[in-house]
């Protein structure tokens, strides 16, 4: 049976859409190369006529741009057909074959040449073919090599495109109608060119953020413009074709036939129209917009914050902005209690004006800002006043003011002697005619010193401003000088009322002391709760300073003495917690009572320090120390006391013999000189030797405490470090104090001699203070001494950064804070010194001395 066999396609015959694709790609090509002038022209041709080229140039010139358009456009055309031949089937498959590894459809096209009759060559040349067909698979048309830049070296067709894109976006497709016009009548350009036309705009204020309005684009007849926007027009074309006519901003300067104006500019300030007469010409009704006054309100009374700090909310509004704003504050003299130093007239003094604060971000169409200042220095602290609020916006209109009456705040003094100091102040700032009353009431503050319980160095302070302030009113007081007293009493009041106290416990009594009278007084709410604030950083200082100052004990409960009372810091802040509930409910009474009892139990607690056989030799050099420290607190009070008394009897012969010399007159000056002579002899003798005695005995008890400072310097216990010798440098500085307070009471320098007392206390204070960690830091946790007190080398003790080694037992680190002290700079010396002495001993573990080395070599 015969069977007719299908003949195979041939694989070229698969490229069918591969090859038109190319053969189309490569006419595109060629098309583009040759015909590439010609839309540049046309291009250039369409922007120039959109933008109205025609309608602008002379009609000669018109026509010559049309004739070179014409002549370019057809050479162009002429040149690209001469040029074009259209891409053959085999050019096609040539260039795609060239693409291809092998030009395998060359290689499917050819014929055996020899070898035909043997099979074996026949089935080489078979493999061959069936190799190139594969290579057909999947084969892509070759694309198109579009670029021009070698014919167009300078970017003419670039240039021709963009003018294309910006005549789409801004030219007028209706002037393309017209290019005929023009170039068939000679007047039609030169006309449309010096015709009338016109172009105007209106730009609202800056402030308002309004968009402008560019009027040739209106179509409503009626414009809703801000007060205050301005209006631009001009005109173009003959003189006097086009005219404005308005009556928004008042009559415009008024124009001659000769010389008319072709711009306008005026701003438009109230309703009208606005209108433009001639060819072309058009009006509108013009509505202006109004800009509304700001406004300010309060929505709150007036806070107090800290210190005498005034917190007052307000408000503000504008429909476009608030900028600016003030607080007038100004004396309410008819609501001033007028007594005492308030009696006489004030000086005038001109109001206080505060700026508001605006806010740094956002709209300030609509805010609520908060006004904090703090006037307790100024003259009118305290009293009332008129404060008047007022905002403006851009164009400068105020609102109107929004007054309070109220109290001007400022800070609050609950020592007795500083409250005094602040209505002395007060008098003086409100009138100079009070000068003499306040020294006289400075005088009296000052007869019983005892009674004041001031530190001697503020009492010397007080002493010295009475005088000076005397001598002022006697001189006439100038306004400079009463300033400078005014602040000299503010600073003394300040000293008084917070003090400047290094001892933990003092200031917790003096807390509680403030807040308790606080109480009393009827304080507001703000001042009650900086008062408990304080009371509540006071109560934790005094608490760490029991803690450090604790020894630790095994056998705390055996040492537990029945009279004493032990409380744990929570218990402390719940008593506290409840005091200020207490207060915050209105229930005074309780409150103080709570308070009362509070006191008692500071006064009886105690940090058990065990049973008192562990005691070593720091222990009982801490005591011995505070012994001395009591003693001469003793002997200061006494040199205080003998002070005031030797003042005392000063102010005395100073009174009697100033009677004396009103009664004698003028013809007794003699007679009372010598008098005077003889009684100021006769006091001063007696008075120096009453006043010698004592400072002698003064003076030797003084001596006593410093045998006493130096026997316990030689047995202190041998703590090394940093507070060691810090311990032993302080004792120094408190010695040499005790020399010269000695010595000050030998020569009846009495307030010398208190400065030098403090300057002691002061150093024995630090030197316990530094004796004190010195032994907490040489306790291990069993409660016994290391055994490597007094020798920094002690393996397993510390490293050189004064750290617990790992071999005590503690963690590895410390919790010192190595930059405080005073001599941070010779501390780190120090430590520099040691590390280099230890990695200098090479019978060290050469781990540490490669450690050591490391630290050398980073620091």
């Amino acid at each position: 049976m015969l069977t007719r066999r299908t003949p195979e396609k041939s694989p070229v015959s698969l490229l069918r859409w591969p090859l038109f694709l190319t053969r189309a790609g490569i006419g595109s090509q060629r098309v583009i190369r040759a015909f590439w002038p010609v839309w540049t022209i046309a291009f250039l041709v369409f922007a120039a006529a959109s933008f109205g080229f025609h309608e602008v140039v002379p009609f000669s010139v018109l026509w010559v741009a049309i004739f070179l358009t014409g002549s370019g456009l057809t050479w162009s055309v002429l040149n690209g057909l001469r040029g074009l031949r259209w891409p053959t089937r085999g050019e096609a498959q040539a260039a795609l074959d060239d693409t291809l590894p092998g030009r395998p459809i060359s290689a499917l096209q050819d014929q055996q040449a020899i070898g035909a009759s043997d099979s074996q060559s026949r089935r080489v040349w078979q493999v061959h073919r069936e190799r190139m067909a594969k290579r057909l698979t999947g084969v892509r048309a070759v694309a198109p090599d579009l670029r021009i830049s070698k014919l167009d070296p300078f970017g003419l067709r670039h240039v021709a495109l963009a003018s294309l894109l910006i005549a789409l976006l801004f030219g007028s497709m209706g002037r393309l109608a017209t290019v005929g016009e023009h170039a068939t009548n000679p007047g039609a350009g030169a006309a449309q060119a010096l015709g009338p036309s016109w172009e105007g705009w209106v730009e609202p204020p800056a402030y308002t953020s309004r968009p402008s309005l560019y009027l040739n684009d209106q179509i409503a007849e009626t414009l809703s413009v801000p007060l205050g926007s301005t209006a631009t027009l001009r005109f173009y074309g003959a003189p006097g074709a086009l005219r404005l006519e308005q009556d928004v901003a008042g009559p415009l300067p008024s124009e001659s036939d000769a010389e008319p104006q072709m711009q306008h500019q005026f701003e438009i300030f109230r309703d009208g129209q606005m209108a433009i007469t001639g060819p072309g010409g058009r009006g509108w009704d013009v509505a202006v917009l109004p800009d509304a006054r700001p406004s300010v309100e309060i929505p709150a009374e007036m806070r107090s914050g800290r210190g005498g700090e005034i917190q007052q909310v307000f408000r503000a509004q504008d429909d476009y902005g608030v900028v600016a704003g003030t607080v007038t504050i100004s004396l309410d003299l008819d609501r001033v209690d007028r007594r005492y130093g308030l009696g006489v007239a004030p000086e005038p003094r001109d109001s206080i004006v505060v700026d508001l604060p605006m806010p740094i971000s956002g709209e300030r169409s609509a805010f609520e800002e908060v006004l904090v200042e703090n006037f307790s220095e100024h003259p009118w602290a305290r009293m009332p006043v008129l404060m008047l609020f007022e905002v403006e916006d851009a164009i400068g209109q105020k609102s109107d003011g929004e007054l309070m009456f109220r109290n001007l705040g400022g800070r609050r003094f609950f020592d007795p002697v500083a409250a005094a100091l602040i209505e002395l102040r007060r008098d003086l700032l409100w009138s100079r005619e009070n000068g003499a009353r306040s020294a006289q009431v400075l005088k009296t503050i000052l007869h019983a010193p005892e009674d004041l319980g001031l530190e001697p160095s503020i009492y010397l302070k007080m002493r010295t401003l009475g005088r000076r302030l005397d001598t002022a009113v006697r001189a006439n007081l100038t306004e400079a000088t009463r300033d400078e007293i005014a602040q000299t009493l503010w600073d003394l009041a300040l000293e008084i009322e917070d003090g400047d106290l290094a001892d933990a416990k003092e200031r917790l009594e003096r807390a509680q002391d403030r807040l308790a009278e606080a109480m009393r007084n009827g304080a507001s709410d703000e001042e009650i709760a900086e008062l408990m604030e304080e009371l509540r950083r006071a109560m934790e200082d005094y608490m760490r300073q029991l803690a450090e100052q604790a020894e630790p004990q095994e056998n705390r409960d055996q040492a537990q003495n029945d009279n004493m009372q032990e409380m744990s810091q929570e218990d402390l802040q719940s008593m506290l917690d409840r005091i200020q509930e207490l207060m915050e409910q209105g229930r005074m009474a309780e409150a103080m009572e709570l308070l009362e009892q509070l006191r008692q139990m500071m006064e009886n607690m105690q940090i058990t320090q065990g049973n008192g056989q562990g005691q070593g030799e720091g222990q009982q050099s801490l005591q011995g120390l505070a012994e001395t420290l009591r003693n001469q607190q003793d002997l200061s009070d006494e040199a205080f006391r003998e002070l005031q008394e030797q003042f005392n009897s000063d102010q005395q012969g100073q009174q009697g013999q100033e009677g004396q010399q009103g009664q004698q007159g003028q013809q007794g000056q003699q007679g009372q000189q010598g008098q005077e002579g003889q009684q100021g002899q006769q006091g001063q003798g007696g008075q120096e030797g009453q006043t010698g005695q004592n400072g002698q005995s003064l003076a030797q008890r003084q001596q006593e405490l410093r045998r006493q400072l130096q026997e316990q310097q030689r047995n202190l216990p041998g703590v090394g470090g940093d507070l060691g010798e810090a311990t032993r440098e302080a004792l120094d500085r408190a010695g040499r104090a005790m020399d010269q307070a000695e010595e000050a009471l030998r020569d009846n320098n009495l307030p010398g001699a208190l400065d030098d007392q403090a300057d002691a206390m002061e150093a024995l204070r630090e030197g316990m203070r530094n004796l004190g960690e010195a032994l907490a830091q040489q306790q291990r946790p069993d409660g016994q001494q290391d055994q490597a007190q007094g020798n920094p080398d002690a393996q397993g003790s510390r490293d050189p950064l004064g750290r617990e080694g790992a071999g005590s037992g503690r963690y590895v680190g410390t919790e010192d804070d190595m930059l405080q002290g005073e001599d941070v700079y010779g501390r780190a010396r120090r430590l520099m010194d040691e590390i280099r002495r230890r990695s200098s001993e090479q019978d060290r573990p050469e781990l540490e001395l490669d450690y050591l080395r490391r630290l050398l070599d980073r620091f």
